[in-house]
């Protein structure tokens, strides 16, 4: 039940995930370029705030407070762009200072599931998490569909984002609440070690007996997992910051088409995390990851192939990127439990963090590519480099 103001907010920003780039560059007049220097610095800025935010809510052990912070700030800020006028300096400005508040509910949010589910619960509880919000999403795009349709004008649009970020932050008050007992990290830290330990023991003693040890004492890292989570958000966002762009000027697809494909690929995305969820064991979480983002470099090359082609380009585009979708869900709730794994206390921002870190180059990268050579050989470049993540988790996992 707590999770209903998540709903609410992610409505918005679902809303908002295809306005804002139609926004800057048809009503505000930017560029590609532009656009990929707004969403950069966003996440840029928003990489030292997710560690802060991360930090501060263990320390202090409260995380309701930050979840609000982020709910209400979001509001406030999207009312302000209303108050821009026609000054994209101002709303870049806006935005970013909106996303580094933004990312003050990531890192409570998923101490809220860790905290409150056992470790061999955490996959379903994330799902269960993502399935919510993913339909959130997914309604949100269907506002920005009806708003299209309708030619609402932006402002009425960005009051309806605000709000249902209001709506989230008055239900996160009266919904949310901080756990009562914070051990179930810990838990699982210990329970590794004493593991790793005992898998010592008795390699030890095989091999004293003069037996070969059947057992490996290779212990998990998060620093190959890690730099593969930054390789991986940079495919990403490289591919996904100008795609709208791609539909509306390469494809000449109206802003209601564009919420359509997008509805689709978070359709495809509720589906993955049913599936996720439906499973009760997980086994080799790190191995099913490498095959995931092999399949998306797979996806990323084969949409470039239709893209070439010029064959059904906008039909084929979007079942690609159902699939990506799909995929999607099962990669975040493998990679975001494997992190709440390894990842110590106090430090619960480390996951946003290098998220971001590929996020915010992946997202002027992108545009910049768009722009200078256009779209296909972006494309092209972002699977090349989700292959370079699967060869680090091959290599290095």
């Amino acid at each position: 039940m707590w999770r209903l103001g998540f709903f609410f907010h992610e409505m918005a920003f679902g809303l908002l995930s295809i306005f804002i780039p139609l926004y800057v560059v048809r009503t505000l007049g930017g560029s590609l370029f532009e656009l990929g220097i707004m969403t950069s610095m966003a996440l840029l800025l928003g990489i030292p705030a997710s560690f802060f935010w991360g930090y501060i809510c263990d320390k202090t052990r409260r995380y309701k407070a930050y979840i609000l912070l982020s709910f209400v700030s979001a509001s406030v800020i999207i009312y302000a762009f209303t108050l821009t006028g026609k000054s994209i300096v101002l709303f870049i400005v806006l935005y970013v200072v909106m996303q580094m508040l933004h990312v003050a509910h990531e890192a409570p949010k998923n101490v809220l599931i860790a905290e409150h589910y056992s470790r061999q619960d955490w996959e379903k509880s994330f799902a269960s998490y993502k399935k919510l919000t993913e339909v959130g999403w997914l309604l949100g795009l269907l506002l920005g569909l009806v708003a299209s349709t309708l030619s609402l004008s932006a402002h009425y649009t960005l009051f309806l984002c605000s709000g249902l970020n209001l709506a989230a932050f008055v239900l996160s008050i009266f919904l949310v609440s901080d756990p009562l007992l914070i051990f179930e990290r810990r838990l699982v830290s210990i329970e590794r070690k004493i593991d790793y330990t005992d898998r010592g023991v008795r390699a030890a003693s095989q091999i004293l007996d003069g037996y070969p040890s059947t057992d490996k004492l290779k212990q998990e890292s998060f620093l190959a997992l890690g730099i593969a989570l930054v390789f991986f958000s940079l495919a990403l966002n490289t591919f996904l910051t100008p795609l709208p762009i791609f539909f509306a000027q390469k494809l000449a697809s109206p802003p209601s088409l564009i919420y359509v494909i997008y509805m689709l690929n978070s359709g495809g995305a509720i589906a993955g995390y049913l599936f996720v969820g439906g499973r009760s064991v997980f086994t080799d979480a790190k191995t099913q990851v490498r095959r995931i983002v092999l399949l998306q470099s797979a996806l990323i090359f084969l949409l470039a192939a239709v893209v070439q082609i010029g064959f059904a380009t906008t039909l084929f585009a979007a079942l690609i990127l159902v699939l990506l979708n799909f995929a999607y869900a099962f990669y975040y709730i493998l990679t975001i439990s494997l992190s709440m794994t390894l990842i110590p206390t106090g430090r619960a921002g480390v996951f946003d963090v290098l998220v971001g870190l590929g996020a915010a180059s992946g997202c002027f990268l992108g545009p910049f590519l768009a722009q200078t050579l256009g779209f296909l050989p972006q494309f092209l470049i972002a699977g090349a480099i989700f292959f370079l993540a699967f060869a680090i988790l091959r290599i290095f996992t």
